[in-house]
């Protein structure tokens, strides 16, 4: 059996990110730019993989097969001279393992095929109205008192609402889809500690559990929404498996609405501190043809403020990478944050523009992982950011000087709190 080195990089820098710093995960951006006109690529020590700080490097390695989200499909632990799975979170791991997210081909393949057939772009478009009318309920009375917070009280429950409408999941039980999405995502933060992962583990298990019912209820009366869609899917007799579509679901929540509600609650806040650019789009907001103003607004805010600023690939074989040696099992970190930022790519980057256009950001991946759920969040942040502006057109900080709150996450970094007020 052979054991691959353990990472060691000699001919790389070392630095340690910050990412349990409050100070850096309200404003990343200047230690960010430091990094990448530094160095394109470094150790860092303490998470125990190289990081990518320019949009070309982490867009070449996001194409490049011998980079993958899971090495297990390959090599056992052993080989990787990865420890054995901690049976704490058994759970999140088993969900973790088995959907398409950190899957590779031939099982990746497989599985985004069959959920493809689900989740199709046609399916997405034709929820237009309702996320519309979702929002015409949100935004009635909203902001009668003066004040209020925008992230508790308009960016998270639009998200929830939309992907729990298109699961089908019932009302009674959407209260705790945001909890549980939360406590599983903090899993994924190199600083989650013992309570994080128990919390994760148990909202594996609740939401498992729903949907195992839900799925069963669907098999015996199929309804008009994803989970039906999910289980008919099916390509040359293949279908997914029960696991498969648990697996499949909470991904799906997770991804279709962390990546909203945090680019909502940023962009609006980038907005703000720049009010002319919100008038511009207040400007627009009321003509019926203003979509597509709002559609290049979303993709400039997602890449102006990151929410999801750094994902993970792991390597395939081995590799050089920027002079230095990598094995199967080392780890790289792609600063997408630094990346969308980059001077290489995107002219003037640190401004905020509205009309750039073309507009290569990374937030939403590249290659085969591509994120599925793109067209959805895409739709939900132009025609929320559209209502907002159309019903709210005097909106503005509570405290200007005061800077946003944030959950203290920077592999999905979000506001915990945003006070507005109204005109």
């Amino acid at each position: 059996m052979t054991v691959f080195p353990a990472l060691s990089a000699p001919g790389l820098p070392r630095v340690q990110l910050p990412v349990a710093d409050p100070a850096f995960i309200q404003n990343p951006y200047p230690l960010l730019t430091e990094l990448r006109e530094g160095q394109p690529a470094f150790l860092d020590p303490h998470l125990n993989r190289v990081v990518l700080t320019r949009h070309a490097g982490i867009s070449a390695v996001l194409r490049d097969r011998r980079f993958g989200r899971s090495a297990l499909h390959r090599y056992s632990r052993d080989e990787l001279g990865w420890p054995p799975p901690d049976p704490a979170q058994a759970q999140f791991d088993a969900f973790n393992g088995n959907h398409m997210l950190d899957s590779e081909p031939p099982k990746h393949t497989r599985l985004r095929s069959l959920v493809g057939l689900a989740f199709t772009p046609r399916r997405v478009e034709r929820l237009q109205p309702r996320i519309e009318a979702i929002l015409a309920r949100q935004l009635r009375g909203l902001g009668a008192g003066g004040a209020f917070d925008l992230v508790a009280d308009y960016a998270e429950p639009l998200p929830v609402t939309v992907i729990a409408e298109l699961l089908g999941v019932p009302p009674e039980h959407r209260a705790m889809l945001r909890p549980w999405s939360a406590a599983i995502v903090r899993l994924y933060e190199p600083s989650a500690g013992p309570q994080a992962q128990a919390d994760a583990e148990r909202a594996v298990q609740d939401f498992s559990a729903l949907l195992r019912d839900l799925g069963g209820q669907r098999r015996r009366q199929p309804q008009d929404d994803l989970i039906t869609a999910l289980v008919q899917a099916e390509q040359a007799g293949d279908r997914l498996s029960e696991q498969e579509l648990i697996d499949t679901c909470i991904l799906l929540l997770n991804a279709g609405h962390e990546a909203s509600v945090n680019g909502l609650a940023a962009g609006v806040l980038a907005l703000l501190r720049q009010p002319e650019h919100w008038d511009a789009l207040v400007a627009a907001a009321p003509h019926e043809d203003s979509l597509p103003i709002f559609r290049r607004a979303t993709e400039e805010l997602l890449r102006f403020d990151t929410p999801l600023p750094m994902f993970e690939r792991i390597v395939l074989e081995p590799l050089e990478l920027h002079g230095a040696a990598l094995y199967p099992g080392d780890r790289v970190s792609l600063l997408y944050a630094s990346g969308n930022r980059d001077p290489r790519r995107f002219d003037q980057p640190g401004a905020l523009n509205l009309n750039r256009d073309p507009n290569p950001h990374l937030t939403f991946g590249l290659g085969i992982h591509y994120c599925l759920g793109a067209p959805l969040a895409r739709l939900e942040l132009a025609l929320s950011l559209r209502a907002l502006c159309r019903t709210l057109p005097g909106l503005r900080l509570a405290n200007a000087d005061e800077p946003g709150q944030y959950t203290g996450g920077f592999v999905i970094r979000g506001l915990a709190r945003l006070d507005v007020v109204t005109a």
